[in-house]
């Protein structure tokens, strides 16, 4: 099992937007990939209040560079993101770190 952690960081005044698109666009597209995500975060109380932060459990790293390739030419996702972004980008840069359990985590 391979977890990815990934960290939105958006344009200021731009972060409801962003999670209006992956609610209402980019999970039920990630459902036809059968990409598993664990959860999204905003900050609470911390540095950054422009963040996105989610996770994404893989098999493999062949399975996440399979399905993600995938998900990044699929033309649905790309004209999503062409409407959503019509006014500018959402996003400023993004974070992205895949992570192994160790040997005393808890399993799911």
């Amino acid at each position: 099992m391979v977890n990815e952690i990934r960290v939105y960081y958006t344009i200021p005044g731009k972060l409801q937007l962003l999670i209006s698109r992956f609610q209402d666009h980019t999970l039920e597209i990630w459902h036809r990939f059968n990409i598993n995500h664990i959860g999204f975060w905003t900050t609470l109380i911390g540095e950054d209040n422009n963040a996105l932060y989610y996770m994404l459990a893989w098999r493999s790293l062949a399975e996440r560079e399979d399905k993600w390739t995938r998900f990044l030419s699929d033309p649905e996702w790309l004209s999503v993101r062409k409407k959503t972004e019509a006014e500018g980008p959402l996003v400023a840069r993004i974070s992205s770190q895949l992570l192994l359990p160790t040997h005393f985590s808890k399993k799911n």
